[in-house]
């Protein structure tokens, strides 16, 4: 059940009373709402969307009803909310949060945590994903952060980085050793990406409008990939693709935005047999 809009009016969270069996519940795209408290009544929610722009209970994350989640997402664009209390929430396994939070630090308590999506955070340390034991997606959308060089060795199996303002490193690619779909959108001061050395799981590769990306080496390193996505970046198709290909990949989608370019590319990639036509 999703409740959202209500632009010019206060939402009644009593209203989410009538239906006290809800399991997956959106309070979202909301400017005010009142008797909030209601949301902690629900004794079947396995599932939390909230984003209200003046969410006037901002420690509302410590009701202890809350805590049995298994996924929830919280995102403020106006008042702080505290994720201290997320400590409690041991049977979390999906989390989203961005906006203006505080005591990020506290998702490294979240052991069970394996779907963590960080939206709209700014330069803010996420060393704390390195406690994530059984953590598999790890989304990076929008806010802003040069790199993310705090990350150690993981299991992490999909990584996205979209939008994120200023970030130009992803040299430490390499920890994510059992990395299978990456997605890199929108990253225009990233200049470069070189696999080193092999991750033998990653069979995914997209990267999307980073127009200032003119290298992409070391695919060799790669015996998993499968499918590899290039569009709009600087990157020369022919210097590129006679670089040593591994012998997994069966579909190459290279285009620059130019009719007539991606046009000769295309059919370049077809008799390779990279391309369906």
């Amino acid at each position: 059940m999703r409740f959202y809009g209500h632009y010019s009016l206060s939402f009644d969270c009593n209203t989410i009373l009538q239906i006290p069996n809800v399991k997956t519940l959106y309070v979202d795209c909301l400017v005010h709402a009142h008797n909030t408290e209601a949301l902690t009544r629900l004794e079947n929610l396995y599932y939390l969307n909230l984003n209200i722009f003046e969410l006037d209970d901002t420690e509302i994350l410590r009701a202890e009803p809350l805590q049995t989640l298994r996924m929830l997402t919280v995102f403020s664009e106006k008042k702080t909310v505290n994720l201290a209390h997320l400590k409690g929430y041991a049977r979390l396994h999906t989390l989203g949060a961005g906006g203006k939070v505080k005591n990020l630090d506290n998702i490294g308590h979240l052991v069970n945590l394996e779907i963590l999506s960080l939206n709209s955070i700014s330069k803010t340390p996420v060393h704390f994903i390195n406690k994530l034991g059984k953590l598999k997606t790890l989304k990076f959308i929008l806010g802003g952060r040069e790199n993310v060089q705090e990350i150690e060795e993981n299991e992490i199996e999909t990584l996205e980085i979209i939008r994120v303002r200023g970030f130009s490193d992803i040299q430490n690619i390499t920890k994510f050793r059992n990395l299978r779909r990456l997605l890199i959108e929108d990253q225009i001061q990233l200049n470069q990406i070189n696999f080193k050395v092999p991750i033998k799981e990653l069979e995914e590769i997209s990267v999307l409008n980073c127009k200032n990306l003119t290298s992409l080496t070391g695919l060799d390193e790669l015996p998993s990939l499968q499918l590899l996505r290039i569009f709009k970046t600087s990157i020369d198709f022919d210097s590129f693709i006679r670089q040593k290909l591994p012998k997994s990949l069966s579909t190459l989608y290279f285009a620059t935005s130019k009719s007539k370019v991606d046009h000769e590319i295309q059919k370049s990639l077809f008799k390779m047999g990279l391309q369906k036509d």
